[in-house]
């Protein structure tokens, strides 16, 4: 049988989305036309969530969402914990709501681990680079929201947030493998050591340009432009027409490249683009900006509607770690237009577009507002297709909802901009794999450089066709 090409794979999901259809409609019960009405939304949207984190309950792990599938205790994985930590953040900062700063306080803390780099000893014997990465980019985005800090007793924001980068810096994580880039998985021992992935080095990129604006410290600067650089030689980030890669095995030197395009590694480029863009005025960073939107909007905006390329037409094939893509894509790409505010008239519509079609299709279980991931037929989809229990679709719509009040919010601060969170000079030494302080980037380290992976690798051979043939 002949692969589906794009359009027919959009064509089909509307279909199978009618099929699945409740047998009477529902009215929609999200508003989203005024400022309170966005705000009252979301804060029905954080409720609902929350009720499916048990961390605050007696006896339950605070920081992490009910899982991991390994062990037949929920559908998440630890990462997901500390992307949902983040959606509370931004959800605090943009709507001023403090309900629910206590908890997430509560599990950001607990998790950091006993050398405060969020490497716990639960999971670091199946730690990625990717995983710690989400955590670090939480930590930094209650910095720059000026998120409550933390009793005095206890690691600070800003301080994680470095302890993370450092362990990522040290030289125990770069090998010269594929001439640079950080693996998918940190312990050798584990599977997925020998693959380098866009998602690993995205978030290393992406807290080092955010590392540098807040702190004004070049050295940060010039390693995100080095990972940056990275991911442009081996072509994770395509040359020609700027689609973004998942990664490669380092056997073949990382040239047999699986073409997967998920939405997060993009906006998460995007995203730190936006940040050193900020920090260097550069025209480089600009035309880089330029050319992930147009890349963004391609391939997974392309009815104007969060789309997510490589599973979403065919229900039921979304892993629970995609089914919470769209939320970070509209989160980062907000913040986008603060950094970049030239990006206004491209990234505002077409977020609002697609969260009108996000909170449209929230018509879903006992409550009749429950949210599904099929964004581009407005009809409600029941996350049980999916084979979860719909936290991630549910924190994908607060994100988007949420993010419509970006232009009411403060950017992101800085030191010099009213920062509150302190540092650590030491943080990261720490850790396990025992780094050193933040070693400097020469100018031939300049020049040389010029959670998910999972799932592809175990896919199968028609999967991989289609992934790396882009039909």
């Amino acid at each position: 049988m002949a692969l589906l090409g794009r359009s027919t794979a959009r064509w089909l999901a509307a279909a199978l989305a009618a099929s699945s259809l409740l047998p009477a409609a529902q009215a929609q019960f999200y508003k989203i036309g005024t400022t309170d009405e966005i705000k009252e939304s979301a804060r029905t949207l954080a409720y609902d969530l929350m009720t499916q984190y048990k961390g605050n309950l007696s006896g339950e792990t605070p920081g992490i969402l009910p899982g991991p599938p390994t062990e037949h205790k929920g559908d998440y994985y630890w990462w997901e914990g500390g992307a949902m930590m983040g959606t509370y953040i931004d959800y605090w900062h943009l709507t001023g709501d403090p309900s629910y700063n206590h908890v997430i306080e509560q599990g950001m803390l607990h998790q950091t681990g006993p050398n405060f780099d969020y490497m716990p000893p639960n999971h670091t014997a199946s730690l990625g680079n990717d995983d710690q990465g989400f955590w670090g980019l939480s930590a930094m985005l209650a910095a720059e929201n000026k998120f409550p800090n933390p009793p005095e007793d206890k690691p600070q924001w800003l301080a994680l947030a470095q302890g993370v980068f450092y362990t990522q810096a040290h030289e125990d994580r770069h090998d010269q493998t594929c001439g640079g880039g950080l693996r998918w998985q940190v312990p050798p021992t584990n599977i997925g050591y020998d693959y380098k992935n866009t998602i690993a080095n995205a978030c290393f990129f992406d807290l080092g340009a955010r590392l540098a604006r807040y702190t004004r410290n070049d050295t940060y600067a010039k390693w995100a432009e080095k990972t940056f650089q990275w991911l442009w030689d081996v072509q994770y980030i395509d040359n020609t027409d700027w689609r973004v890669y998942d990664g490669s095995h380092v056997q073949n030197n990382c040239t047999v490249i699986l073409k997967a395009q998920f939405s997060y590694n993009a906006a998460l480029l995007l995203h730190g683009a936006a940040f050193m863009y900020n920090y260097t005025e550069s025209d480089v960073w600009k035309m880089r900006i330029d050319n992930l939107i147009l890349g963004i909007k391609r391939d997974f905006f392309e009815l104007g509607i969060a789309f997510e390329l490589p599973c979403e037409g065919r229900q039921g094939a979304c892993t629970a770690d995609m089914l919470s893509f769209k939320g970070y894509v509209h989160r980062w790409l907000a913040v986008v237009t603060q950094l970049a505010p030239y990006t206004k008239p491209a990234l505002l519509p077409m977020l609002r577009t697609s969260t009108e079609a996000a909170v449209k299709q929230c018509t879903g279980g006992a409550s009749g507002r429950q949210c599904g991931f099929y964004w581009t037929t407005g009809a409600y989809v029941d996350v049980a297709v999916d084979k979860t229990s719909g936290a991630g679709e549910q924190m994908d719509v607060l994100a988007a909802v949420s993010s419509l009040l970006i232009e009411e919010a403060d950017p992101p601060a800085t030191e010099l901009s009213g920062g509150i969170s302190k540092g650590d000079v030491n943080a990261g030494e720490r850790g396990g794999f025992n780094p050193d302080p933040l070693p400097p980037i020469t100018a031939a380290d300049k020049a040389g450089a010029g959670i998910l992976t999972a799932f592809t690798l175990a896919g199968g051979s028609a999967l991989w066709y289609v992934m790396n043939t882009g039909l």
